[in-house]
């Protein structure tokens, strides 16, 4: 018997129907699976089992968190089944696992096959349902699925191989898990213990929203400056011909404008090439999922979460094939399914045809799966809620015109003028003669039509200086934020033009923060704990999120960019085999130690450890109450009663340590403190010390004498201020 567990019910009733065009035996209901012929299916309901929690590790009877048992590296990492907000196991994970190692033990069952989705995830899924259910060897074998129509899942089970030729991947998997619960437990624990409020820290997530932080503060802070441009917009022929310089000139340089309009306009402009010529568009290249969800959002507003439980639904049903998708190429041993397709599409009466082409097929540019396509299943309309149609219908569409039997034919057309001796201009124009495949999927550039002009002629110009305006950065879009996280090394390229050797070495080292598979998960979570919001189409940073950067700031805790990407090129290098699970573990175990290590044996003048929330720095100067630690810097106690004490937890963009607090507190100043920051952005070191009214000031130890008579300036203005925020 093959026992075939699946990720989840839905996939296991469609290996039943993919089962029925194998045998004639017909599948009969049990408790918890199927049972026909040669085949038992069963399920699980994804993760069954999740990682042991620290305290699991080092057990405790105080039930809060604690820095006791940080930070907690596991020498074995232990899996428990998946428990309830109760911290109890959930009575149908208990049922369901209960029928599995039943079923997996079984005498007659000498087959185990696993049917998680074909992806890291999925691997590990039901991997750890076997290891944990299986009490005697038996013969382990994967079922692979690039969509689920019974046409697929038939041919699937006649190819499955070995587990063991999949075991990189299960390895990826599981570095993967482990990497991310070192980060999540152990950084999570230590913020919200040294914060007092809860800051979820992970791996994906703190880059993200760091990178929506730091594009809202350069909005917020952009100045806009003026600039100015030289352009002649002048009639040849009766039509206006229009020349921008591509010099520019600051603020205050409009006289220079002037003279440079006038050194143009003295000279004569002359056509110096023209060129028209008919070419071939090409459409656009078939949908990623993260490439989908950034039309999907441009268009029709639909946010990436919803886009991806839209299209995991056609997924299920059969419609579409397998949507966590990074690439928008098919492999070159797909051109027969890909000929069914075209021929079940052609009778929707779409002119497509099959063509090999090196822009549709290339083994080179695909990691696990191919692009996302509809299958040679069609869904009526009467199927699909108004959701599924949208996104079932720009699947399709977009597959039509990559197939499209009719070229789109545009006029190519560039003439060059030269201005003298001072610059040469270009200007281009495309026009559509023949739409083609603009017919069925989007073209959003316009015609361009340029004036009739002919080698030799001669333009009329009449430069100007035109005052612009430096704009500030645009926040970041679902299609925006896509690109950044596929290659936050890169710059945008919305608007740039093809080529994407950049974006997929990208992906395949490892560079990309998160994947296609977990991004959507990970924005959703920040937007469900507040720290970015969707607006439309535009992400924005909330004042949670604000202060999970400046705390985590604050605390030394580094994950950038940088440490996100060092941390994924660790685990494609062991899926690739270039290292192993514990070498990949063994570096988050060192970044994640630093950060428990920066308060230790740093001087006074350097610290910045702010201790834990609720720690007492010291007796308050103004009532004899206690000051503690709180949520924005340290406070009396007796707040509430009306005593107003407090301290700063950042001066100067300085982090204000608990041992310089405590010193401020017992002997009225703290020694010298480097790496204040003033508003003219320059460091300055200086102490802190309490005036007579109990006020947090500067203090400037010998300071040099002014120079001349005219350079003093009251003491108290000079050398004492207030120390402000």
């Amino acid at each position: 018997m093959y026992l075939i567990i699946a990720e989840k019910p839905s996939l296991a009733r469609n290996i039943i129907a993919g089962i029925a065009n194998v045998q004639q035996n017909e599948m009969k209901k049990y408790n918890g699976y199927y049972q026909g012929g040669s085949y038992i299916v069963t399920w699980v309901f994804g993760h069954l089992f999740s990682l042991a929690d620290i305290e699991d590790y080092s057990p405790t009877e105080n039930p809060k968190w604690t820095m006791d048992n940080l930070p907690c590296f596991p020498k074995e990492f232990k899996f428990n089944l998946k428990k309830g907000k109760d911290k109890k196991v959930d009575s149908g994970v208990k049922k369901q696992f209960d029928t599995i190692k039943y079923l997996c033990n079984r005498d007659d069952v000498d087959t185990i096959v696993n049917a998680g989705d074909s992806d890291r995830e999925g691997e590990i899924i039901v991997r750890l349902c076997v290891q944990h259910a299986l009490s005697t060897e038996k013969k382990f074998v994967r079922l692979w699925l690039p969509d689920q129509t019974p046409q697929t899942i038939k041919q699937a089970l006649f190819e499955m191989k070995d587990e063991s030729e999949y075991q990189s991947l299960a390895n990826e998997g599981f570095a993967r898990t482990y990497i991310d619960w070192l980060y999540g437990v152990n950084l999570t624990r230590f913020a919200t213990l040294k914060t007092g409020k809860l800051l979820r820290v992970g791996r994906v997530i703190v880059p993200i929203v760091k990178a929506i932080y730091d594009r809202d503060t350069e909005i917020r802070n952009f100045v806009p400056e003026k600039y100015y441009v030289i352009s002649s917009h002048e009639k040849t022929n009766d039509e206006f011909v229009d020349l921008t310089s591509k010099n520019k000139f600051t603020k205050d340089e409009y006289q220079k404008a002037l003279e440079a309009c006038t050194s143009y306009n003295a000279q004569t402009a002359t056509v110096t090439n023209v060129k028209t010529k008919r070419d071939v568009l090409y459409p656009p290249k078939l949908f990623s999922l993260s490439k989908l969800q950034s039309y999907l959002g441009k268009k029709f507003k639909l946010s990436m979460d919803e886009t991806l439980s839209t299209v995991q639904k056609l997924y299920e049903d059969g419609y579409v094939t397998y949507p966590r998708t990074n690439s928008e190429y098919l492999a070159t041993a797909e051109q027969g399914k890909v000929k069914n397709i075209i021929e079940n599409i052609s009778k929707l009466n779409y002119p497509v045809k099959f063509r090999f082409s090196k822009s549709i097929f290339d083994d080179s540019k695909i990691e696990s799966h191919s692009a996302l396509t509809p299958t040679y299943k069609i869904p009526k309309p009467s199927d699909l809620t108004e959701r599924e149609k949208t996104v079932y219908t720009a699947i399709l569409r977009r597959f039509v015109a990559v197939f499209c039997a009719d070229e789109c034919i545009v006029e190519r057309s560039e003439i060059k003028i030269k201005v003298g001796e001072l610059e040469e201009f270009t200007l281009k124009g495309t026009v559509i003669i023949e739409p083609g495949w603009t017919k069925f999927d989007e073209y959003t550039q316009k015609d361009k039509i340029l004036p009739k002009l002919e080698k030799g002629e001669t333009v009329n110009i009449n430069f100007q200086p035109c005052e612009k305006e430096t704009t500030p950065p645009k926040h970041y879009t679902i299609e925006t934020l896509n690109n950044y996280l596929k290659n936050p090394f890169r710059e945008d390229k919305a608007n740039a033009e093809e080529n994407d050797d950049d974006e997929y070495r990208a992906i395949f080292e490892g560079l990309e923060l998160g994947t296609e598979a977990t991004r959507t998960g990970i924005i959703e979570n920040a937007c469900n704990s507040a720290y970015i919001s969707l607006k439309k189409d535009s992400y924005y940073i909330l004042p949670d999120g604000e202060y999970l950067i400046e705390s985590l700031s604050q605390l030394g805790i580094i994950m950038d960019k940088y440490k996100t990407s060092e941390l994924g090129q660790s685990l494609k290098k062991v899926y690739k085999g270039e290292c192993t699970i514990n070498d990949s573990v063994a570096l988050a175990q060192n970044e994640i130690q630093s950060v428990f290590d920066l308060s230790k044996d740093v001087e006074v003048e350097k610290d910045t450890n702010i201790g834990l929330y609720g720690d007492v720095a010291g007796i308050c100067p103004s009532c004899g109450g206690k000051v503690v630690r709180t949520k924005f810097g340290y406070g009396c106690e007796n707040y509430k009663d009306g005593c107003k004490f407090s301290i700063s937890k950042t001066i100067c963009s300085r982090t204000i340590s608990m041992s310089n607090v405590k010193m401020l507190l017992a002997t009225g100043k703290t020694s010298k403190i480097q790496g204040f920051i003033s508003k003219n952005k320059k460091s300055f070191d200086a102490s802190l010390k309490l005036d007579e009214n109990n006020k947090v000031v500067f203090d400037f130890p010998n300071p040099a004498p002014p120079k001349s008579q005219s350079d003093k300036a009251p003491a108290k203005r000079t050398y004492k201020r207030t120390a402000k925020k």
